[in-house]
């Protein structure tokens, strides 16, 4: 079947048609001022998610990940603090080392949550030239004004400014209060293409002990200063995909302010549409209690609202970082998630359910996986259903279902199909059936009873093999029965 996947800009599902064999995706990337929070990475997973299923339709993927080192403020009016240098003063360290430290921090993440890298990493910090060059294009076409501390696209003269956020969100957008937060500002829409520092008596960083100027400023023909954040992704990504691509992703947040401009300078310089297909993932929320289950009281987890958990916080709770990206798996990317931890220890333990579930099934012979190829087994019919369910808008929560009615069904399918379909799930199966057969080292008195279990059942002893059961539960072994045999696991 074709694949389909929802348009924000027409608000639908839509047939997905690349414009060549490669597809170009480009996804917005962390600003490293400080830890990625698991709301953050939620969307990381979605977008890890969309290009497992490009790469399973067939699809080359040439995917490119901005880096923000630079530029983004801590106000949507453009009047706040740029976001690295507060993280230098708080930590007492220089912008480029915070860069460097928080890059390192969010690769770790996604190597723990088994997120594919992209083809191509961009730091801000090192495509100044094209921002500029990008900047006096739009300079040149009338689509910029000057003001006391930058240069600002007018969006008004934009006819199609808004069209990702529709008439009513627009509407929302221009009677906000940004205007009057900046009163040179034309239209309170506009945004910064470029922010001039301050003087140079005032351009003191505080985050450097030796009282440095700051440090992230270049020339520009506007003066010294630094690029506004909504041009980078927009130089960027030209760059490397082309002025019209085929996939642009981010969290719902940015949907109002960050996409919309970069929608609105990309196609006023180049005068083609920019990005094809808009994915966004939805939030993760949080009760306001911090993480216990509640009602009513949840929120977007966020570093501005001060509830934020990193990635580490997990895993210093001994919690397999892909029992949470289990966790992300069950709900669809366009739904809120409430995150707790008690839904994470729930999470955890479907994960090593799956993880024996697969362990206990036969490997695959030489006949099983012929007959497969030829359509003979449940394998192909469970492999389609992945497959389709995947490219109907990315529907994880049903392929999953699938493949645990797959596990529970009188007729178990191979294990190296399992693995085979965790190219579209990214949950490292095969590494977890193989950590699991290391650590599960069953002693000769627990296998005996588990034997006599096993001949009690075939003989319909119930109460026996029950007794047998609680005997191991009692020495510390549990024992579960799957179509594939008795799944065995230390408590």
């Amino acid at each position: 079947m074709p694949m389909k996947l929802f348009n924000t800009t027409t608000r639908k599902k839509e047939l997905f048609k690349p414009l060549k064999k490669t597809v170009g995706l480009y996804t917005c990337g962390p600003t490293v001022y400080n830890y990625a929070h698991i709301g953050n990475l939620r969307t990381y997973v979605f977008e890890d998610v969309l290009k497992r299923t490009l790469l399973g339709a067939g699809y080359r993927v040439k995917h490119v990940m901005n880096i923000t080192d630079v530029g983004h403020l801590t106000d949507d009016a453009d009047l706040g603090e740029d976001k690295m240098e507060a993280g230098a003063r708080r930590e007492g360290k220089t912008a480029w080392n915070i860069a460097k430290f928080y890059t390192k921090e969010f690769q770790k993440d996604l190597r723990a949550l088994n997120v594919l890298f992209p083809d191509v990493w961009c730091r801000a910090t090192d495509y100044i030239k094209e921002q500029i060059a990008l900047i006096r294009i739009l300079e040149r076409k009338g689509y910029t004004y000057i003001t006391s501390d930058g240069v600002y696209f007018d969006t008004k003269k934009f006819r199609a400014y808004g069209a990702l956020v529709g008439k009513n969100g627009l509407r929302g957008l221009q009677e906000g209060a940004r205007i009057e937060k900046h009163p040179e500002k034309r239209n309170a829409t506009d945004f910064a293409l470029w922010k001039l520092s301050p003087s140079a008596a005032l351009r003191t960083d505080p985050s450097t002990s030796s009282g440095q100027k700051r440090q992230m400023e270049w020339p520009s023909p506007w003066g010294v200063g630094f690029p506004g954040w909504h041009i980078e992704c927009s130089a960027m990504s030209m760059k490397y995909l082309g002025t019209t691509f085929d996939i642009h992703c981010g969290g719902i947040d940015h949907i109002p302010i960050h996409h919309t401009n970069e929608i609105a300078q990309s196609e006023a310089a180049t005068g083609k549409p920019f990005a094809r297909y808009w994915l966004h993932g939805e939030f993760l929320t949080i009760s306001a209690k911090g993480g216990s289950a509640s009602g009513g009281d949840e929120k977007r987890m966020g570093k501005s609202e001060g509830n934020f958990i990193p990635l580490h916080l997990v895993i210093e709770r001994a919690i397999n970082p892909l029992a949470y990206r289990y966790l992300l798996l069950q709900t669809h990317y366009r739904k809120p998630l409430m995150f707790s931890w008690e839904a994470l220890e729930a999470a955890e333990q479907g994960y090593r359910n799956l993880v024996a579930r697969v362990a206990a099934l036969d490997s695959g012979s030489e006949s099983r996986i012929a007959a497969a190829a030829s359509g003979m087994t449940t394998d192909n019919t469970l492999i389609a259903k992945v497959k389709q369910v995947f490219e109907d808008d990315l529907n994880a929560p049903e392929a999953l279902a699938a493949v645990w009615a797959a596990l529970k069904s009188a007729t178990p399918i191979s294990q190296k199909t399992i693995f085979a379909l965790d190219a579209w799930f990214g949950l490292d199966l095969k590494k977890g059936v193989a950590s699991l057969k290391k650590k599960t080292r069953v002693p000769a008195s627990i296998k005996k009873l588990l034997e006599q279990r096993e001949i009690a059942r075939a003989e319909k002893k119930w109460r026996l093999a029950d007794q047998l059961r609680a005997k191991m539960l009692e020495a510390g072994w549990q024992v579960d029965d799957s179509p594939a045999g008795p799944v065995i696991n230390k408590k």
